[in-house]
């Protein structure tokens, strides 16, 4: 009988947004395949989960799957779990769930924290229906590409970025995007969480010009059916 993995979503910030149901898997799998050990460490210490932690991660993904396959294939347990929230969404998780899926071996989803849904549903923007791009290309032309692309896209847009280029995304999304509507959502569930809204030139004026601390979540306001029919 083949071993079971699970996709285990762990806080985004405040340790205490760690479901009972996520506890209790980390402690009764064997394995705990961790984007970033240290990370899960202090997770794991604050709820004393002692289980073994072994690293997968985009570096080493290829070499880690065909190891973990194995035993789950032994009958093994194996919990995957990503740096923050929930894993698969911008990180190499995926990697191994399709792998376990062509072997026919059980993956079951243990829900929990996304800064993707904690971050829409206090924007303010319309969160019946969006669509999540990730993190944007570091070139300029790649990003603007993309940007470019998701100008007419109706339903809110939601993206990941890093502190260190807020500032040229928020430019380029201004040359795309012109005055819509932009949520900034930092830090979320941490002492220091704020949102910031605007346009993307109001944003630029206030300290985000300047290099500040945190993940990011940002978010674009649909374009509107007004001004689509409008366009046409």
């Amino acid at each position: 009988m083949t071993g079971t993995l699970f996709i285990v979503s762990t806080p985004i910030g405040n340790l205490e947004d760690m479901t009972l149901r996520a506890i209790r898997t980390l402690k009764d799998v064997s394995i705990i395949a961790a984007e970033d050990t240290r990370r899960t460490q202090k997770i794991c210490t604050y709820y004393d989960i002692q289980t073994t932690l072994t690293s997968y991660h985009d570096f080493n993904k290829e070499e880690k799957t065909p190891v973990l396959l194995q035993r789950l294939e032994e009958g093994t347990d194996v919990a995957i779990v990503s740096d923050a929230g929930t894993p698969l969404i911008s990180d190499p998780g995926y990697y191994l769930t399709r792998a376990a899926i062509a072997q026919q071996i059980s993956v079951v989803p243990i829900p929990g924290a996304s800064a993707i849904l904690a971050a829409l549903t206090a924007s303010g923007l319309p969160p019946d229906t969006f669509v999540f791009q990730g993190f944007l290309p570091k070139k300029s032309g790649a990003r603007t590409q993309i940007l470019t692309k998701l100008v007419e896209e109706t339903r809110t847009i939601i993206l990941f970025e890093t502190p260190y280029r807020i500032r040229i995304t928020l430019e380029s999304i201004q040359q795309v995007f012109g005055s819509r509507q932009i949520v900034i959502a930092r830090e979320l569930t941490k002492l220091n969480e704020e949102f910031l809204r605007g346009s993307a030139e109001d944003l630029l004026h206030t300290r985000l010009a300047q290099r500040v601390k945190g993940e990011i979540t940002l978010l674009i306001e649909g374009l509107h059916t007004k001004k689509l029919k409008r366009l046409e």
